[in-house]
């Protein structure tokens, strides 16, 4: 049982959400990669890549995790010209560095990122 609230606690610490208003200070400034998720709840691949993300988020702190919900911040989204989702950015130094498009296993998630 303690197990299984310790989890519910990780789940709520993993990734940030990122705004409009937070982006440039956590995303674009972030002096880690920054790995984004462009997300939405409808979405059945995005619900089957959150609980991965999230446990990046949890066992990378070398990584920074964020993720953006494209309903709710459709101007990040159509800047990063995101057509389809999931999508994954990895960022270093404010610019673009890899991407990808659609449900991937956590390995080649963490392979981006490196």
């Amino acid at each position: 049982m303690q197990q299984q609230n310790k989890y519910k606690e990780d789940e709520i610490m993993s990734a940030m959400h990122i705004t409009q208003t937070n982006f440039q200070q956590e995303v674009l400034e972030s002096d880690k990669p920054v790995l984004l998720d462009f997300w939405a709840s409808w979405c059945g691949p995005c619900r089957m890549v959150s609980p991965i993300i999230d446990e990046i988020a949890d066992e990378h702190p070398e990584i920074k995790v964020v993720k953006v919900n494209v309903d709710e911040q459709p101007g990040l989204a159509a800047q990063f010209r995101v057509m389809s989702i999931p999508s994954l950015f990895v960022m270093k130094n404010g610019k673009i560095v890899n991407q990808a498009m659609g449900a991937r296993p956590k390995q080649q998630i963490l392979s981006m990122v490196q």
